[in-house]
């Protein structure tokens, strides 16, 4: 009897134990590494299409809504339009809210005019001499490719304020729509790709995505492609950590997505890197973000219209994040099987050239497919008349990395100070051990060209370099100076205008304060 008691009272432990720990349980795929899956190419290229429509789609539902809800969800009561002229309109109208697609493109162009096989340096130059405007992770890299600073390095931490941001996130499809169920050649991919412009969590929302488009060309269970994606993200990262605990949440809350929001925000949306988010309400970092995305698979539950409405209502960057979870359930349902009246108006712009580009939707039907046949191949898979078998790849994690390791945001401070002709210096005192500097250059005479406007840093009275600031948008200098690499110590930071003429200003916007020494919750109270 007390052997059976012993036995009864460990078994116990053990079902109470896995029903405490489901989301980060190992849950075995259906698949072995090395099996054949057989697919018709009728539903390879439906299913490739449904994936690049879903993005359009998505991203013109989200689009009225972009970062106008911050820390807030969007509340039923809020009406988001939706009938047959809304992706015309956007695309007439404002053609740069597809930059979650065209950005895709432009990988897509670069692998279709120089092979599957192109240097990552034809991408990084492709992606930097582009004439689209970027922000965040991607303008950082840009300005860094076009300084000589090339990827890896472009998109590091050190020298990426934003190497957090959703940049690689927002435009990582193609990765997983050119490797259906082969995960590993996916990420991959993304190393190539996502280090142009992210590091750590930045990236890993990029592999994650990717991930999650291969395993949905292999299953419809919604549940099993984000966790099978999850296993490719290092278990110790922010960004696992993150979406572990959405899918806990989903388990916990199965029938209120809200509830899983509210979770989230208690816990996962503090912003330590983007300088725009630190100690703000506005977070555009990959973890939160994807965590929306899965929150609208999973409460979405296969249901197209659902889980874009949730993936949107969650907030922040919320017409970035339904375009992710569109494009990744019409990969998995297919073109042919997204509701006609999500799909309403599509045919009015799918032979349109996203701006920027010469590449439009039908195009890219055609050349995602190609690129998908030639990745089965040369992963071991065959291409026969009418089907595909594709060899099943079972996940492999990527490697760890983390941004902003050791470091924590102790202060923001607002300058509001210019330097000019007039006021060629500004000085600040601060203590910890990190700083940066957010700005802009700036033509304040009308007529002027543009121009780069130089100045001099210097920390406790040692020049450390000379910043170059370009006053043309495109090619702007997203933050004027940082520096995370200082002794815990007080420092005095000095600015000096080196070549800023008349008409012309640095604007110097907000001064944010790091420490090495973890400060914890802060309260006045």
């Amino acid at each position: 009897m007390k052997n059976f008691e012993t036995a009864f009272f460990l078994t116990a432990l053990i079902v109470l134990a896995a029903s405490c720990n489901r989301a980060t349980s190992v849950h075995p795929s259906p698949f072995g590494d090395g099996d054949i899956i057989t697919i018709s190419k009728e539903v390879l290229r439906d299913k490739i299409s449904g994936g690049w429509a879903g993005q359009v789609i998505g991203c013109t539902y989200g689009g009225p809504t972009e970062f106008q809800w911050n820390g807030t969800m969007i509340g039923d009561h809020v009406p988001i339009p939706w009938d047959e002229d809304q992706m015309e309109w956007w695309y007439d109208n404002a053609p740069g809210l597809y930059d979650d697609i065209y950005m895709d493109l432009t990988f897509v162009a670069v692998f279709e005019e120089h092979g599957l096989d192109a240097a990552t340096d034809l991408h990084a130059l492709a992606f930097a001499n582009a004439e689209y405007p970027l922000w965040h992770a991607n303008q950082a890299a840009r300005y860094n490719i076009l300084s000589g600073i090339m990827p890896p390095a472009s998109g590091h931490w050190k020298n990426n304020p934003h190497a957090d941001d959703i940049d690689f996130q927002i435009e990582a499809d193609f990765a997983g729509l050119m490797a259906p169920g082969m995960i590993n050649a996916s990420s991959a991919i993304s190393d190539q790709i996502g280090h142009i412009m992210n590091y750590g969590d930045g990236w890993y929302g990029g592999v994650f995505v990717a991930g999650m488009y291969t395993q949905a060309f292999v299953s419809d269970d919604i549940g099993f492609v984000v966790r099978e994606a999850l296993k490719a993200i290092p278990q110790e990262s922010r960004f696992y950590m993150t979406i572990a605990d959405v899918i806990k949440w989903h388990e916990m809350y199965p029938d209120d997505w809200k509830r899983t929001w509210f979770e989230l925000q208690k816990k996962w949306t503090a912003e330590k890197g983007c300088p725009d988010g630190v100690f703000r309400a506005f977070n555009i970092d990959a973890s939160i973000n994807a965590a929306y995305i899965v929150l609208g698979l999973l409460y979405g539950e296969g249901d197209f219209g659902k889980t874009v409405d949730i993936s949107t209502r969650a907030g922040y960057d919320s017409d970035c994040n339904p375009s992710n979870a569109a494009g990744i359930l019409g990969t998995m349902l297919g073109y042919s099987n997204i509701p006609d009246y999500w799909k309403q108006g599509l045919d009015r712009v799918e032979d349109r050239n996203f701006v920027y580009t010469d590449m439009s939707l039908l195009d890219v039907y055609d050349i995602g497919y190609s690129h998908a046949l030639q990745m089965i191949e040369r992963n071991g898979g065959r291409v026969l008349d009418d089907a595909v078998e594709i060899r099943y790849q079972k996940v492999e994690p990527v490697r760890f990395e983390e941004s902003f390791r050791g470091i924590f945001p102790l202060e923001r401070r607002n300058p509001r100070r210019s330097l000019n002709l007039n006021n060629p210096e500004f000085t600040a005192g601060f203590t910890g051990s990190g700083v940066v500097v957010g700005g802009n250059a700036a033509r304040t005479g009308s007529g002027l060209p543009d121009r780069d406007l130089t100045l001099d840093v210097y920390i406790n009275g040692e020049f450390l370099e000379t910043v170059v600031m370009p006053t043309q948008f495109r090619t702007r200098k997203h933050e004027v100076y940082w520096n995370y690499e200082l002794p815990e110590a007080a420092h005095d930071l000095r600015l000096v205008a080196r070549d800023i003429p008349r008409g012309y200003q640095v604007n110097l916007s907000s001064l944010i304060i790091y420490s090495g020494n973890d400060p914890g919750p802060q309260s006045y109270f």
